[in-house]
């Protein structure tokens, strides 16, 4: 294989004043299996964005083959699927459709009528084998989001067996660990590469932030120690000084004497704390602090807050959901399960009060608060002050509840349309803490959420013990959180 080679990459976006990059450099082999990780607005999809040459930057990328991204645009939609693998064999696509747990007879079908979860598995299994025709080399950026658990499932064993390098963006912790052999992380003031799984890169990480923190305050306190030396010092000489007052020549010689001696011990100890001042400048650099949050639910009088009996959802001919009831009790915390179609957003959507065609019955226990996070961002627009309002929560508590999911102070004046997707939903999930509600609904809360940001929210729920009733697909996040499932 070959190298993909970054050096002195210098990038901002056009308007801003902030650089994303600023002389970064970093390489790897285009035959790793490599995830890519960080903070959202970190760079992550920036970074594939200039691998593509699809924006003017100051530095020098030199790779010898060629990018090919995901997702992209699907020429046409109203076309089989087997015609959008150009003069790939039938046999070839469905063996790659197989690979990724799609049923016998997808390559036959239209691709505008698959659901999203089947689209992104068509799509990555197109461009595994374009890349495989002309040697190219795959972005995969986010593709877990439009995915159920068993799609997760089948793309990690799909990405695991391919014999040929990639780049995977993801926070799915458990995706990286099975698919992934390197991992490169765009952290605060570096990019680094580490070979091993997304645990090994995390258990290092952490480990050298531990040890840092370690050095960190064994420099502290040699700093401060060396100040009361100083200022021991110092006194000392000005006592000294005093005392050539009334002294003979002789006397005024040796406290001279001693005086040179007390200024060269301050100058040594100035020195040695400039030193220590220096090391602990360079340390905690890329510390990824984990903000401690803070959220506001309210109890209700009644034990049960929801109750569902026999529901069905269609949407004209199509029956999406059927035979669903369940109840959710007070302080606990659902995960409302099951594969792409089977009606878990309209299922949350109707519970909230939307006006969603259904039959069987839905009951709300009287005076019900509820905080809902949609899974789409799509509609947010206009400013965080605007958001605030239009939502009725307090403007300095949204604020302060972004800076502690990571969200950079440079962030808040620009357009919500403007941020990227993670930022977006952070948003969303930043005016969820700031309403007090007695049921959390929350659907698919962690789309293109970084990690740091996953781990801050379980800690959170931890916590506080909150009502929810949510849809996540990410594995390590919903054994962590979950006091029962509803399967559907």
């Amino acid at each position: 294989m070959s190298l993909v080679q970054i050096s002195g990459l210098t990038f901002a976006w056009p308007g801003s004043y902030d650089n994303v990059f600023e002389n970064a450099a970093i390489q790897w082999d285009t035959a790793w299996k490599l995830g890519l990780t960080g903070r959202n607005g970190r760079g992550k999809t920036t970074l594939l964005c200039l691998l593509q040459g699809r924006q003017p930057y100051r530095g020098r990328i030199t790779a010898s083959v060629d990018f090919l991204y995901f997702p992209r645009p699907v020429a046409d939609p109203a076309a089989p699927v087997a015609a959008l693998a150009g003069d790939t064999p039938l046999w070839r696509l469905e063996k790659e459709l197989a690979a990724l747990g799609l049923a016998p007879g997808t390559a036959a079908r239209v691709f505008g009528t698959l659901s999203q979860g089947e689209q992104t598995r068509v799509q990555l299994a197109l461009l595994f084998l374009a890349a495989e025709a002309q040697d190219g080399y795959l972005l995969i950026d986010e593709p877990t989001n439009h995915l159920d658990a068993a799609g997760r499932a089948w793309l990690g064993r799909y990405l695991a067996g391919q014999k040929q390098g990639f780049v995977l963006v993801s926070h799915d912790r458990a995706l990286l660990d099975e698919a992934c052999d390197h991992m490169l992380a765009i952290e605060r003031r570096q990019i680094t590469v580490t070979r091993g799984s997304f645990s090994t890169w995390y258990a290092e990480t952490q480990a050298r932030d531990a040890r840092e923190q370690a050095e960190n305050d064994r420099l502290q306190t040699e700093i401060g120690r060396l100040q009361a030396a100083g200022r021991r010092t110092a006194d000392w000489s000005d006592r000294v000084e005093a005392s050539k007052i009334g002294s003979g020549a002789g006397d005024r010689g040796y406290i001279g004497h001693k005086a040179a001696k007390m200024m060269k011990r301050a100058k040594v100890l100035e020195t040695r704390q400039e030193k220590a001042i220096e090391q602990k400048k360079a340390l905690l650099q890329n510390i990824e602090r984990e903000q401690v949050l803070t959220m506001h639910p309210l109890a209700h009088p009644q034990p049960c807050l929801v109750r569902l009996e026999n529901v069905a959802i269609r949407y004209g001919d199509k029956t999406v959901a059927q035979g669903v009831s369940f109840t959710v009790r007070q302080g606990e915390r659902l995960a409302l399960q099951g594969p792409n179609g089977s009606g878990k957003s309209s299922l949350l959507k109707l519970i909230c009060g939307q006006d969603i065609p259904h039959t069987g019955t839905v009951w709300r226990a009287g005076g019900l608060l509820i905080s809902y996070v949609p899974q789409s961002t799509e509609g947010l627009h206009g400013s965080l002050a605007d958001h605030a309002a239009q939502s009725g929560v307090d403007y300095t508590l949204l604020l302060t509840t972004l800076r502690e999911l990571g969200l950079e102070r440079v962030q808040f004046e620009k357009d919500l349309q403007a941020l990227s997707a993670g930022q977006r939903k952070k948003v969303l999930l930043a005016r969820s803490l700031c309403e007090q509600a007695h049921l959390y609904i929350w659907d698919e809360p962690l789309n293109y959420i970084d990690l740091t940001a996953r781990i801050q929210l379980e800690k959170l729920l931890q916590r506080y013990r909150p009502t929810l009733l949510f849809v996540e697909h990410d594995r390590a996040f919903a054994d962590a959180i979950a006091t029962g499932r509803i399967e559907l």
